[in-house]
């Protein structure tokens, strides 16, 4: 790490949301390039930063600056620039040189403390004086803010959040309550909050620690999928995070669930803690369930059978009872779940379903949790579908709760639809169904549809498990498979996966195939000759459009991480044509495979035509999304990704813990979509990862080909390991209780 100082020359590039800047230093009469996060800086203002120099290649060297002090400039020509700069609303560079020429080094003295002789300068009137010094006060309160937030290890981009939120009362918050921090300021966790609090010297028995501790693990909680945690799991992690007596901790519960920051119920004889925001969730769902819930039974169903068998004979299909059963359902039920495994006629069955509706006169709305299964629902039925996403119009809003979602569509602006069809319902979280059926008005069709053995949703709850085993709504569940005719191992071997049954691993099928491979090198060295080489041959598919690598974990030799690695080594070698960015051991190249692994919602895309005129714009990226790096500019530190869906997104270096490459996906990651090509490298690794669910979700994800490699035994312990990672959630207890006490 180097010290550098001087007078800063010129600005090359900023950006105003984050702060990250290009400038220029004139240090002893020499011009260096500087780059990083500054809060507010301007030309002609005195740097002093620690800074380590780096050979940019293609800008030569430049000072990466971790750390920095500002001071006002000293000399004449110094105040000039940075008034010239543009930094005070209503000065420019004329005004600026007569200014300093009137005053000299005593400039800002007059406009801090004797604003009013401004006016002594022809051009500047009262009004515009006191403008001046306004704005000159704030540019220095806002300085001084970065200065101390600095002293704490705040980075420059959440220094600036924290003053946009706070203004001046930041200084009360971080040296009372620094916890609030972690309340407020999106990308501030718990961990960082106590950080700042242990370097104020705040008392670790602290009610506001406690207090902040207990949110922060029933936040994390919610990550790995529950909407509440039992009261003795969370006593525990408490214990453990806070380093604080038992007895203080449930002290501050009471507190906490007395002023309504948490609930405490009791859940199958056992007492739990839920965060106040998914409690109501599942409540309102359940209640919103329950309205939505009419009976049709007044509907002739010898005249739904001739319906039925005049769309059977018009678009040539035949249904098997149960198809027919499901079909009588949706049109009789108020909520309707239709469930089953590949290959047992989920799609013919929603296709009678839509005509039969459509003969109705009905309006229908058909919508998915991703892009790829909204995509692949348009195909499979010729009807458009949305993502759910699109159908709530969500978009992002800094003016609304501090997660920043507004839903377009709610309780105040409904859906105007007769039927809702909601697909791939086993990826739907708890959040999502709640603002879904806010929009849905009772009168309105549900009918969910999904594969209740996949894995569940990324996000909190087990929405399709607990509404299917509430036994509160109609549910046909399909068990018959359709394509055996097909020869098509996949579905036989997925069916066979639930079922818990081994499954022939002989490769004398067209579709479904194992090599074995025993150590991890060796498979690591197949996988790199099918990726390369034989699939391609083989499928007429590449790693770009068709061929994905699942895998169960994300670390390890077998783990996303190292596969990715390896597979862009020989798919995307570096080149000296092609620019790159390395964030976090992750190196981004130009052509790299990536995928957006967190809902975005105010990240802006565009659609360009051929000549690259904008056609299309909009905002919003989301956690599954697929695309390829189309360009890196590393002077103005942007990755500009291409997404299948033909929308071009820019984001800045600081953005990119968004994206990860995507050669290799983890099966969680892989919900909702189909490839026609799998691969599934499975040797070793946890018990409660390598489960039958697991790679039943994987197997189901191809749509032509799976190729299993690794160890048969793994595969074959896999199918008869029952296990799943338990999730605390208790949607299907609060459907039972409604259900029963409106009933």
């Amino acid at each position: 790490m180097e010290i550098i100082e001087g007078y800063v020359e010129s600005i090359i590039y900023t950006n105003s949301e984050n702060g990250y800047t290009v400038l220029t230093l004139v240090r002893d009469l020499e011009e260096i390039s500087c780059v990083g996060y500054f809060g507010q800086i301007s030309e002609g203002e005195y740097l002093k930063a620690e800074a380590e120099i780096s050979k940019h290649h293609t800008y030569g060297e430049q000072y990466q600056v971790k750390k920095y002090e500002i001071t006002m400039p000293q000399s004449v020509h110094g105040i000039e620039k940075y008034l010239a700069s543009g930094i005070i609303k209503g000065i420019g560079p004329a005004l600026a040189k007569k200014i300093v020429n009137k005053f000299k080094k005593e400039t800002f003295r007059i406009i801090e403390e004797e604003p009013e002789r401004l006016v002594e300068i022809k051009g500047i009137t009262d009004k515009k004086a006191q403008s001046i010094a306004e704005t000159f006060e704030e540019k220095r309160e806002m300085r001084q803010a970065m200065l101390f937030l600095q002293e704490y290890g705040i980075s420059t981009n959440f220094a600036i959040k924290i003053y946009q939120n706070y203004g001046e009362d930041l200084y009360n918050v971080v040296k009372t309550n620094p916890y609030m921090l972690a309340e407020d300021i999106e990308g501030i966790g718990f961990k960082l909050a106590d950080d700042i609090a242990g370097k104020i010297g705040i008392d670790s028995n602290s009610d506001f620690r406690v207090q902040s501790g207990i949110l922060y693990i029933l936040t994390q909680g919610s990550l790995e999928g529950h909407t509440y945690l039992p009261k003795g799991i969370l006593l525990e992690k408490a214990i453990e995070l806070l380093a604080v007596p038992k007895v203080n901790i449930e002290h501050i519960i009471v507190d906490m669930q007395i002023n309504k920051l948490l609930i405490q119920k009791e859940v199958n004889n056992e007492t739990v803690v839920y965060s106040l925001r998914y409690y109501y969730m599942e409540l309102a769902v359940a209640r919103k369930l329950f309205d939505l819930s009419e009976s049709y039974e007044d509907i002739d169903a010898s005249q739904i059978e001739k319906k039925i068998a005049h769309i059977e004979k018009n678009i040539n299909i035949e249904l098997d009872a149960i198809q027919k059963e499901a079909v009588m359902e949706a049109a009789k039920s108020g909520v309707f779940v239709l469930t089953g495994g590949p290959g047992t006629g989920k799609t013919t069955t929603i296709n009678t379903i839509i005509h039969f509706f459509k003969e109705e006169g009905l309006e229908i709305l058909l919508a998915a949790p991703t892009g790829r299964a909204a995509k692949r629902m348009t195909e499979t039925t010729g009807y458009e579908a949305q993502t759910i996403h699109r159908l709530l119009e969500i978009s992002y809003r800094s003016d609304d709760d501090k997660f920043g979602l507004r839903f377009e569509r709610n309780e105040d602006n409904p859906l105007e639809a007769d039927v809702i069809i909601v697909d791939e319902m086993s990826m739907v979280d708890i959040t999502i169904m709640h603002h879904l059926l806010k929009a849905i008005t009772p009168g309105t069709r549900l009918i969910l549809v999904g594969d209740a053995n996949q894995l569940p949703s990324v996000g909190p709850g087990n929405v399709l498990k607990d509404i299917i085993y509430s036994n509160c709504v109609n549910v046909v569940m399909l068990n018959k498979i359709f394509r055996q005719e097909d020869q098509s191992k996949i579905v036989v071997n997925a069916h066979m996966i639930n079922e818990g049954k081994d499954i022939e691993l002989n490769n004398k099928s067209k579709d479904f195939f194992f090599i074995k491979r025993v150590t991890p090198d060796l498979l690591v060295d197949e996988l790199k000759t099918l990726v390369k080489n034989r699939l391609p041959k083989f499928t007429g598919c590449s790693i770009f459009d068709g061929i994905q690598i699942l895998t169960p974990m994300r670390k390890g030799v077998l783990g996303t991480q190292q596969l990715n690695n390896d597979i862009q080594e020989i798919i995307n070698p570096s080149n000296k044509n092609k620019q790159e960015k390395t964030y976090r051991n992750i190196t981004f190249r130009e052509g790299d495979k990536i995928m957006q692994i967190k809902n975005n919602y105010q990240i802006m895309w565009q659609v360009k035509n051929k000549l690259g005129y904008v056609i299309e714009e909009g905002t919003g990226v989301y956690n599954g999304d697929m695309g390829v790096i189309k360009s890196i500019n590393n002077y103005a530190e942007t990755i500009l990704v291409h997404y299948e869906d033909g929308k071009e997104v820019e984001y800045e270096f600081n953005q990119l813990e968004e994206i990860e490459l995507a050669y290799a996906t983890t099966i969680h990651k892989s919900q909702g979509s189909e490839y026609p090509v799998v691969i599934i490298p499975l040797l070793t690794g946890p018990s409660l990862l390598l489960n039958r669910n697991l790679l039943y979700t994987a197997v189901t994800r191809a749509k032509k080909y799976v190729i299993l490699i690794g160890s048969e035994n793994t595969i074959q312990t896999m199918i008869k390991n029952e296990r799943e990672i338990y999730r605390y959630s208790s949607l299907e207890l609060r459907i039972k209780e409604l259900f029963n006490q409106m009933q």
